[in-house]
This record gives structure tokens, C-alpha cells and sequence, in this order.
């Protein structure tokens, strides 16, 4: 019988499977699967590998990351984190903020400190229990998101201003990745996911020059080890699609900004696998195990079985009901629920079915409103976030921001209101204007400038 470990590499390796793989992104859920906080969860050995044993017994799935924490290598690198108890920590300062690119020695990655040793032995352990019976994913930063840790928003300045200078830092950050990648895979991992969620927010040319190079030393590394590397994206990157397929990488993972037909066209073009993209919070957080059942039935007759694995298109928010990541797992594991669930026409839940009536401009000023998973999780959601909050105080006026996180049906209803179909999106006044693209500071405060002068405020 084929296990699950064989039915990934297989996908991974774009073959054909007797069923489709299943991979739940169990990050900070596993907290919520044990009663632990997320802070508490990211800290233990010991809590990780409970985690990792009750996401074993109630999803069934063919493979899990041993954690999902973007957070790692910006830690020991010098960058101070804002923990919380339902996400993972959040990067809250940039030691190479201001700094000059061309001289600053760049901070070290000492993978003995922080909580590297505790992310290793949670998976040694997970590797004694599962046997070969489990694919195990190591999950590192990708270069360009851990460059912009470091950096700040400054780094997209640099690509312009000082492209040596972000050519640099982006290798140093790429034989890091390297260094990581060849650790998980030497204490058991079978696939290393390069998670780089800031690639969505660059231009095509710039992802030649400045991520491509970087990331395919860290997939040269992970194949010369005879291990999987999948690129693991967030926000809609469909204008750099190709590039990430062009890599050398086995497979693209993405979330649900882009449609899954698109990403399927793009593998088979490249002849690679691809991976996801469940939605998070409409269908996983917020549906019932009607809906989940539904859309993962959708996905997999999408993404079929030559290449393709079903998961999320993320990090699992730490509240998602059990139930239904358990539904997803009947319908993988069962083709009489497959049949079941094919059956549904109507959606079942009134999750999907969110009031467009949420409308609200403020009279006494201009209102920016970012649509966002969640700035404490999404890093493009908290550089966006970023950008309008630092725009606003540059500004100094009447300029009000706020952050919408899709976690609740009323946040949802104000998506649906800004007719906001990705993630993160900028909004002025309540028209969409940076649509999964994070505005440098002058063209952002142009933009509010410009509505003020419309609306006579000052």
C-alpha cells in the first residue's frame, strides 16, 4: 500500500497518485488542538510534537510541517518579535532599518540559537513516530521576506535607489535559507517549502533580479540532498506566476488569490506540481463541514491526481473547528464522500453569504481601509498596513486608517461593500487602489493627497 509520504514525493515529482495527497498546514492550530496559546506552542518541543500527534489522529493527512513560523531566522538575526496568543510572532523591528546597504555588516544566523534547536528535535521526534509512513515539511523564509524583515519597507527603495545593495542582502539571505534547508533535511525532513509571501508584491523584472538567483541556490541545495523544494507564495502573484515556475523548484504552492485552474495551466506548461489552495477563512474558518466537504471536492477535481497536492493556502488560522479540516479529510480518504459531496449544488452555510450593505466614509476625513488575513500573520498584510499607517502620519491630517481582518462576517461584509477581491488591497474612500501591491510612500501619499484635494479637506 502506498503511503502517504510516496503520495507526496510522487505529486511533488508530478506523477500520477491513486488519490490526491492531503497536506493541513498545521501551524498555530495545533495550539488550539491541545489548549495551548500560540506562544506557548512555538516554545515547546514538547507541545509541538502533542500537536503534531492530534493533527495525526483527527486530519490523516500525508504529510505536516513541523511548524509554520516565518519568524525563525529574523529572531536570531536580531529583530524584535510581538508574540500573541492566537498568531504566530510578528517581526515588530528591522536592524538594517536606515542603514547604509553598501558597508553594514549583515546580521549572523547561528542556527544553535533561538528556538532552532526546539523546531529540531520536535521534529526528530516526529520522524521516530510517523516512520516513513508521513511526509515532513521544514518550512524556512524565503530571501526576499527575510530581507525585508531586516530591511523594512526601506527594501523597496533599495531596488530602485541601490539594487547592489538588495542583490547582496537577498544572497546573504538566500545561503541562510541554503544552511536551514540542508539542517531540516539532515534531521528528516523529506520536503523544504521556501515560504516566500513578499515575491507577490514584485514586478516580474524584479523577481529576475533580485529573487530568482537567490532562490535557486536554496533549490540546487535541497535537490543535491535528494529532498523535495516548494515555493510556497501568499497574495495574488499571477504576474510573476511563470517566474516562480520557472525556478528550480518541484512545486508552487499558492493561497487563494489565484484561481487553481490558473496555477494548474501554469504547472503543466512548466511540468511541474503545484499545490493548494483551500480557502482560509470563507470555507476552513468560517464554513460548516458541509462547505468544507464541498470545496475541497472542488479543488480536487480542479488539480486532479498527476501533480497536485490539496491543502491550504497557508498557515491554518489557529481557530478553525476541527470538523471541518476532519471533513476535508473524509471526502481525500473516501470516494463515496468525494460522490456525496459532488452532489451539493447550494452552499449549505450562510458563511459564504456575507451583507453587502457596509458602507462608511467618514465626512471629516479621508479614510484608508486594508483589507488584510491578518497584519499579525501575513507579512504582505502587515508591510501594507505599514505603509498606510506611515503615510497617515506623514501626512498629518485627516486621514483615518483602518484594518480590515476577513475574520468575521462583518469584516467580510465590508470586503464584499469595497468590492475587494484579494488580499492584501488598499483602499482610499472606499474605491480599491493598490490591489495586492504594497505602495512605496510617495505614490501612496500622493494618492490620499490627491482625494483630499477632491474633497477640499485639509
Amino acid at each position: 500500500m502506498t503511503s502517504g509520504r510516496d503520495l507526496v514525493l510522487l505529486a511533488l515529482d508530478n506523477q500520477p497518485t491513486s488519490r490526491t495527497p492531503w497536506v493541513p498546514f498545521v501551524g498555530v492550530h495545533g495550539g488550539a488542538l491541545i489548549g495551548a496559546t500560540a506562544t506557548q506552542l512555538l516554545q515547546s518541543a514538547d507541545l509541538l510534537h502533542q500537536s503534531h500527534l492530534e493533527a495525526l489522529r483527527r486530519y490523516r493527512p500525508d504529510g505536516l510541517p513541523v511548524t509554520f513560523d516565518l519568524q525563525l531566522e529574523a529572531e536570531v538575526m536580531g529583530c524584535r518579535l510581538q508574540w500573541a496568543d492566537e498568531l504566530p510572532p510578528s517581526v515588530a523591528s528591522h536592524p538594517l532599518e536606515g542603514k547604509d546597504l553598501s558597508s553594514v555588516p549583515y546580521p549572523a544566523c547561528d542556527l544553535s540559537r533561538g528556538r532552532f534547536p526546539i523546531v529540531f528535535e520536535a521534529l526528530r521526534r516526529l520522524r521516530l513516530h510517523v516512520g516513513d509512513s508521513l511526509a515532513i515539511y521544514g518550512l524556512i523564509t524565503g530571501p526576499l521576506t527575510l530581507a525585508l524583515h531586516l530591511r523594512g519597507n526601506d527594501l523597496f527603495y533599495d531596488m530602485y535607489d541601490n539594487p547592489e545593495g538588495v542583490i547582496g542582502l537577498v544572497a546573504h539571505c538566500a545561503e541562510i535559507g541554503r544552511h536551514l534547508a540542508e539542517s531540516y533535511i539532515r534531521h528528516g525532513a523529506d520536503v523544504v517549502a521556501v515560504v516566500d509571501p513578499m515575491v507577490s508584491q514584485v514586478s516580474a523584472e524584479h523577481f529576475d533580479t533580485f529573487v530568482a538567483p537567490a532562490e535557486n541556490r536554496i533549490y540546487d541545495a535541497i535537490r543535491s540532498l535528494r529532498a523535495h523544494g516548494s515555493m510556497f507564495v501568499c497574495g495574488d502573484a499571477r504576474r510573476v506566476l511563470d517566474r516562480l515556475f520557472s525556478t528550480r523548484c518541484h512545486s508552487v504552492s499558492v493561497d487563494e488569490n489565484i484561481p487553481l485552474g490558473t496555477v494548474h495551466e501554469a504547472a503543466r506548461r512548466h511540468g511541474k506540481s503545484f499545490a493548494g489552495n483551500m480557502k482560509l477563512t470563507t470555507v476552513l474558518l468560517m464554513g460548516t463541514e458541509a462547505d468544507a466537504r464541498r470545496h475541497a471536492v472542488e479543488c480536487l477535481d480542479i488539480g486532479g491526481n498527476i501533480g497536485y497536492i490539496l491543502s491550504p493556502g497557508c498557515d491554518l488560522p489557529y481557530g478553525v473547528p476541527p470538523e471541518n479540516l476532519e471533513a476535508v479529510a473524509a471526502v481525500v480518504h473516501d470516494p463515496y464522500q468525494r460522490e456525496v459531496a459532488r452532489t451539493m449544488v447550494h452552499i449549505s452555510s450562510d458563511a459564504l453569504h456575507v451583507g453587502h450593505g457596509w458602507v462608511d466614509v467618514a465626512d471629516e476625513g479621508v479614510v484608508v481601509d486594508v483589507i488584510t488575513l491578518d497584519s499579525g500573520a501575513c507579512a504582505p498584510c502587515q508591510y501594507m498596513v505599514d505603509a498606510a499607517r506611515r503615510a497617515a502620519a506623514t501626512i498629518g491630517g485627516p486621514v483615518f486608517v483602518r484594518e480590515h481582518k476577513i475574520k468575521t462576517r462583518e469584516e467580510l461584509s465590508a470586503m464584499c461593500a469595497l468590492n475587494v477581491t484579494n488580499i492584501p488591497t488598499l483602499c482610499i474612500d472606499g474605491d480599491p487602489v493598490f490591489v495586492s501591491i504594497i505602495p512605496d510612500q510617495p505614490t501612496l501619499i500622493k494618492a490620499i493627497k490627491e482625494r483630499m484635494t477632491t474633497r477640499s479637506l485639509r
